[in-house]
């Protein structure tokens, strides 16, 4: 019986052994968790976006030329990686700040030039403002195309592009998450313009139409926005210069052997 104003001491023979028996058990769990969180670390985290028919989810897989692109060169190398889609802004933050990131389909400009480790092109391109079937602009220059509303992708570079040429999200462009949404919003009246990539506009269109031969209509080439060689993947800059190496090897063999024109003829007949 317990005697009124006495606690049962915290120092009991009874106690000790199962305080023993649990701090063990919590040193071996946190040496497990750190063992399995060095051993992700020392692994490559791949990062991309839903940019089709570069990087696409068909039936719940990722698919695309780019995707099957980085997928040989992983092959290539030896690594195994899962790939991740998510909206480009996020991608992109977390290839700027994170360790050992792979991040694709991207396009190199001065502005991204010492923000990334560069691996090589693996899909061509070439940016457009588009407008939908049977519409016409009489755009002589970007200039031209201020008073009207542009869709774009937050952070990607078309969007970048045209910031840094004086246009302003709230005011001459409206940015979304995903491709498809600007081609969404182009359908409905609430945009004039759409910023993209060829293949990508094309796609969607089509894939819209049901018309395998339907296209955007193209109103201004932009030459100009860099990345004309095409969309590359790139690694962050906290990743080391010999992983770096060993992917820029191995998609220069996938080159050498004609792998990397099978994958193209695939996906650009």
């Amino acid at each position: 019986m317990l005697h009124a104003g006495r606690l049962p001491s915290l120092r009991s023979p009874v106690n000790r052994p199962s305080l023993r028996h649990l701090t063990r058990a919590l040193t071996a769990i946190a040496s497990l968790l750190a063992l399995q969180f060095a051993h992700a670390a020392d692994g490559i985290t791949v990062v991309t976006e839903e940019l089709p028919p570069y990087n696409m989810t068909v039936d719940g897989k990722l698919t695309g030329m780019g995707t099957e692109v980085v997928e040989a060169v992983l092959a290539e190398v030896g690594e195994q990686a899962r790939i991740q889609s998510m909206p480009w802004a996020r991608a992109y933050d977390i290839a700027l700040n994170s360790e050992n990131v792979l991040i694709y389909s991207i396009a190199r400009t001065p502005q991204r030039e010492a923000l990334f480790k560069w691996v090589g092109v693996i899909a061509p391109t070439r940016w457009s403002l588009f407008s939908l079937p049977g519409t016409q602009f009489d755009l002589k220059s970007l200039d031209d195309a201020r008073q009207y509303q542009i869709a774009t992708v937050k952070e990607d570079v078309g969007e970048q592009y045209l910031i840094d040429k004086g246009f302003a999200v709230g005011r001459n462009l409206q940015s979304s998450n995903k491709y498809e949404h600007n081609y969404e919003k182009l359908k409905a009246g609430r945009v004039d313009l759409w910023i993209s990539n060829e293949l990508n506009a094309h796609y969607l269109v089509r894939q819209a139409s049901g018309n395998p031969h339907e296209n955007a209509v193209s109103q201004l080439n932009l030459d100009d926005l860099g990345g004309a060689d095409g969309l590359c993947m790139a690694f962050s800059r906290n990743t080391p210069d010999e992983v770096v190496e060993r992917f820029r090897e191995g998609l220069a063999r996938l080159r050498a052997d004609g792998r990397y024109d099978v994958i193209a003829a695939r996906w650009l007949e």
